[in-house]
């Protein structure tokens, strides 16, 4: 398939665990359709596994369980986890034979299991293992290779260390570099510490983009709004927002027309996200599923409406029951239709 040029990613949504499965993904692209999405972070020696078992790729296999996804959800990424090469060169031809657009090394994640691992934020301290890998996924396929890491890690965080970093890995190809623009303390924090303790320093991501200006920089970290990500667009290639995102769905609803200079895009509302949102559920309910792993991901949408609490409660109990169907979501996008919603 024809994949679509990564310049032209100016707005992503961050891959988040536990957050950003393929149904959440789906119910973003009610709301924007030229953001880049994530998927959550795979680890590579999952998939090497996988792919051994019967019938992987079929559909409800271990393979497709992992990386499957509909493909209403282009531009998508996948990102892995992992610091061997050739798992992870493995991984990105596995990404290019699905289809994806793009394949995502993480080097970011802080937390306790993934550094027991190996991999995510600890390999900072090893970016000569980082280009190996980074080298070895670029050689595996066509897609692009992209890297998303921290601005450092414990007292390895000045702007010297940060560039050599960079350097290193984009001379083995990385095409794209976003920048969580917190350092992470691999010891005594958390991950969601990790997520708001260590201060920003947006001004090293700036500085990146400067000292190397031939390099697509992106920025991440503790941006709320879409006038905040517009700012940092006047200084670096991209912005990626998280958990805003997810909190928060309809408040960037203006992403395809305000950052991708989409005059066409459609208004938004809660109503179009829910009603948009049956084709695709009925052909996962077709294929024996449950439908309350759709709907878990419409608890934000209804933020600033009337009678919001009383939506969620008759939602979560309908899309609960074992036999719920795509009714649900009809009767729920009608209910905010009738109040203009």
């Amino acid at each position: 398939m024809e994949h679509v040029d990564g310049s032209s990613y100016r707005f992503s949504v961050a891959p988040m665990m536990d957050y950003t499965d393929r149904h959440f993904r789906v119910s973003m692209r009610q709301i924007t359709k030229r953001s880049l999405l994530y998927t959550e972070m795979v680890v590579a020696q999952a998939l090497h596994h996988a792919r051994k078992l019967p019938e992987a790729s079929q559909p409800g296999g271990r393979l497709e369980r992992l990386i499957g996804f509909d493909p209403s959800e282009h531009p998508l990424a996948l990102q892995v986890g992992g610091d061997d090469p050739v798992l992870l060169a493995e991984a990105a031809a596995l990404a290019a034979d699905w289809g994806y657009d793009e394949v995502n090394l993480n080097v970011g994640c802080p937390s306790e299991k993934v550094q027991k691992g190996r991999f995510g934020a600890c390999l900072m301290a090893e970016p000569d293992q980082v280009a190996r890998c980074i080298a070895a996924m670029a050689a595996a396929s066509a897609l692009p290779v992209t890297v998303k890491h921290r601005i450092g890690i414990d007292e390895r965080d000045s702007y010297g260390e940060l560039l050599q970093f960079v350097d290193t890995v984009a001379a083995a190809g990385a095409s794209r570099f976003s920048v969580h623009a917190r350092k992470a303390w691999l010891e005594g924090l958390d991950p969601k510490q990790n997520r708001t303790i260590p201060p920003l320093r947006y001004e090293l991501v700036h500085q990146l983009k400067i000292d190397r200006p031939d390099l697509r920089i992106e920025i991440n970290g503790g941006l709320q709004t879409l006038a905040a990500c517009q700012e940092q667009l006047t200084l670096v290639d991209g912005a990626m927002v998280g958990r805003a995102v997810y909190d928060h769905p309809l408040r960037w609803a203006g992403v395809d027309r305000d950052i991708f200079g989409d005059s066409q895009a459609a208004p938004i509302k809660a109503s179009t996200v829910v009603r948009g949102l049956i084709p695709y559920a009925e052909g996962w309910l077709q294929r024996g599923n449950r439908l309350w792993s759709i709907a878990r991901h419409l608890v934000h949408v209804v933020e600033g409406v009337n009678g919001a609490r009383a939506w969620r409660h008759q939602l979560g109990v309908a899309a609960g029951q074992k036999d719920a169907g795509t009714e649900v979501l009809d009767q729920a996008a009608r209910a905010l239709e009738e109040r203009g919603y």
